[in-house]
């Protein structure tokens, strides 16, 4: 989930900053999904077929698919939360900012 997060907010930071066209909220939730069916699973599904990792094959394939199920639930309001946790930090650099202009202020009319 780390570096879900972490892309998340590199490409939502880049559609703040008028680098991206797409917002990655608009998009995510159903992105990670088909990455787990076009990419992850079928990919474990081959590992397995080919036996290069034995036994720990059918593990991989097993964890992708709990995990998909899982993003499937979960991910949703995981995207939510990333949002909102972002919005957060927004507030409080701005806050911060704010209150920096005006200590600044404050120095320079003394």
């Amino acid at each position: 989930r780390k570096w879900n997060e972490r892309l998340f907010r590199e490409m939502h930071k880049a559609y703040m900053e008028g680098r991206a066209e797409k917002d990655p909220a608009d998009f995510w939730y159903k992105g990670e999904i088909g990455f787990f069916d076009f990419y992850i699973i079928p990919l474990a599904k081959k590992l397995s077929e080919c036996g290069v990792f034995g036994v720990s094959s059918d593990e991989y394939l097993n964890y992708a698919m709990m995990n998909r199920n899982e993003w499937e639930k979960k991910g949703a309001k995981i995207v939510d939360d990333m949002l909102e946790k972002m919005a957060q930090e927004c507030a409080v650099a701005a806050a911060d900012k704010a209150t920096a202009a005006m200590k600044q202020e404050g120095s320079d009319s003394t």
